[in-house]
């Protein structure tokens, strides 16, 4: 319950819902403390105030942690994102080498980015902008990489959103961040789901039926949680 409530604390102070938001943190941590303070065990309540500080503040910052099992379903885009787009948010930022193939046998990452694409389009976020940094494709697909990419590029601007696009050939790292202050990592980038079993197979158009590869998904805010 108390996990609950200062979740429920971060989405009202996003949403500028300020007094809200103070009463759901103060009932949420006192919550969190009426167990450590009911507990005896000295051992247990170390682990408890350890859990809480792993969970909700470490380093000032609010970190929640998702396990994708190998052939999972249910996590497409909008599961694991929905929570954390709201209004304000205008600008995202995409980092992630591997934004290159439309190729089965390479992986569909250029149309996982296109879905993604679209999922901000949908809303409820008023997306301005959307800044990628990619690497180039090595090979003979980089001209392919560049067309697909100018045309997402070209479409989104159909609908209002700037599309940036940037390379770099030392890039690694896979993340997502939100100007509301959310940050978003995944073990795998965006292209965390299986091939389909054939293009006429359940699960090829809905992500949320596609098996995922097994990686991990975590999720940090760094502007309005408390160090305890």
């Amino acid at each position: 319950a108390g996990a609950e409530t200062v979740k429920r604390a971060v989405e009202l102070d996003l949403a500028s819902r300020f007094q809200e938001s103070l009463v759901c943190y103060q009932e949420g941590i006192d919550l969190l403390l009426q167990v450590v303070k009911a507990t005896k065990d000295e051992a247990k309540k170390h682990r408890y105030r350890q859990k809480i500080s792993e969970d909700f503040f470490s380093d000032g910052k609010y970190h929640k942690q998702i396990r994708i099992e190998e052939n999972a379903t249910g996590f497409g885009y909008e599961k694991l994102f929905q929570e954390y787009l709201t209004e304000i948010v205008s600008e995202v930022w995409v980092e992630d080498p591997y934004i290159r193939h439309v190729h089965q046998a390479s992986g569909f990452s250029l149309y996982n980015f296109l879905r993604f694409c679209e999922m901000l389009v949908k809303g409820p976020c008023k997306l301005k902008a959307i800044h990628l940094l990619t690497s180039y494709d090595e090979g003979i697909g980089r001209s392919q990489q560049i067309t697909g990419l100018e045309e997402i590029q070209q479409s989104l601007r159909n609908y209002g959103v700037t599309l940036n696009i940037a390379f770099s050939s030392s890039i690694h790292d896979r993340e997502i961040r939100f100007n509301n202050g959310w940050m978003i990592k995944i073990g795998r980038g965006l292209d965390y789901f299986k091939k389909p079993q054939g293009r006429f197979s359940i699960g090829y158009c809905d992500f949320d039926l596609r098996p995922c590869h097994e990686t991990t998904v975590d999720v940090f805010h760094t502007k309005h949680t408390k160090k305890m």
